[in-house]
């Protein structure tokens, strides 16, 4: 016992200590959540899964801070192997979860949903892929450098879009890519060659790829007398949203005694709506608490980012921050009616096993990245 307490003692003086302790207090405070949130269910399978997830998550943190993981970028064959793994077996043996996306494995009342593991093997191989380009002649701006990026990306845009019809969780990947893209210096021309490639061809995907109710979605939060005059169909669970969350006010209802929380008139409270749960029963200080968690988790990633003296680390950090600032975006905005409602998960506060495990994972990454950093620091020092 005693060698392990000095194990834990060595480990927590070297690795992020701060980051680690600012995703357990927005864990455990979306598991607070998540208990009101699921105490009219009458079961208590969620806490039971999220709690399982949560230990899963902390080990993993510790393995990633551990492993150099510059080893397991460099086996990009075995990463590449392991995405299209998981895709077939999503293909042949997917379900369908409550949104009616094919996104899920279940294994007994565990669900393991691939897209959420692959964020993390997505960002190790574009990082990889980054830094091998930048140090080829054609550089990371080169007209063949950026197809080859773009390339990667819309495989696997497209695969998770024909696999699993999950556009929301497609969408993470793409803002992977363009935070990556921005933070490694590819040219700003190439984004404004992207941004007029999709204004022109925007009109044609939206006639000919998306479905009606789709196109109903995006429009819902900006026309909804439009798209739902009787505000009983696409618009339904923003409006029980917004209501939500503008009767919490100031200090909330409550815990344990929100209206529509524990009414169950607020759909997907668990999930994609746990940021209301906070406002109608913690008020404007609880919604103010879980902004300003994953605020400081947000610039801590990108502090190690911009220290770690790795253009590949740098480009992780970047990877991992752009993941969370769209999901929190997102799903904020969606819970106030502002973005549309494409089923994005809070980091560290919705439920679901296999976002938290990849966000704590991601983060393991974070921390190994800054331990090693402080490992050449202290070298310099002595040497």
């Amino acid at each position: 016992m005693g060698r392990f307490g000095k194990l834990l003692k060595n480990y927590l003086r070297a690795g992020d200590t701060l980051l680690l302790l600012l995703c357990l207090a927005a864990s455990v405070y979306g598991m607070v959540l998540l208990y009101s949130a699921t105490r009219s269910y009458g079961t208590e399978r969620y806490m039971l899964v999220q709690g399982l997830a949560l230990f899963l998550g902390l080990i993993l943190y510790v393995l990633f801070s551990l492993i150099d993981i510059d080893v397991i970028a460099d086996r990009w064959v075995l990463l590449i192997g392991f995405n299209l793994l998981l895709l077939v077996a999503l293909r042949l043996w997917g379900a369908e979860g409550d949104t009616g996306n094919r996104s899920w494995l279940r294994f007994g009342f565990v669900g393991i949903q691939p897209s959420e593991l692959m964020k993390i093997t997505f960002t190790l191989l574009l990082a990889g892929q980054m830094n091998r380009l930048r140090e080829t002649r054609r550089g990371i701006s080169g007209v063949f450098s950026v197809l080859e990026m773009t390339l990667h990306l819309g495989l696997m845009f497209g695969l998770i879009v024909a696999v699993s019809a999950d556009l929301g969780s497609a969408l993470v990947f793409l803002v992977i890519f363009a935070a990556m893209c921005f933070a490694g210096g590819v040219n700003l021309l190439w984004f404004l060659a992207a941004i007029g490639l999709c204004a022109a061809v925007a009109p044609l995907l939206w006639k000919n790829f998306l479905s009606d109710y789709q196109r109903n979605r995006i429009l819902a939060p900006y026309f909804p007398e439009r798209v739902d005059p009787d505000g009983l169909g696409v618009t339904w669970q923003a409006r029980q949203s917004k209501m939500a969350l503008a009767s919490g006010g100031f200090t909330g209802q409550g815990f344990l005694r929100g209206t529509r929380a524990q009414g169950d008139m607020l759909p997907f409270k668990h999930t994609d709506f746990i940021f209301s749960v906070a406002g109608e029963e913690l008020g404007l200080i609880g919604c103010a608490a879980i902004i300003a968690l994953l605020t400081v988790i947000i610039l801590r990633v990108l502090l190690v980012g911009m220290r770690s003296g790795s253009y590949r680390d740098m480009l992780l950090c970047a990877g991992f921050a752009g993941l969370l600032t769209f999901q929190t975006f997102e799903n904020i905005g969606m819970c106030a009616g502002v973005t549309p409602v494409i089923g994005i998960t809070l980091p560290f506060f919705s439920y679901g096993g296999s976002s938290l495990v990849t966000c704590f994972a991601a983060m393991g990454i974070v921390s190994g990245i800054r331990l090693r950093q402080k490992g050449r620091e202290e070298s310099q020092r002595l040497g």
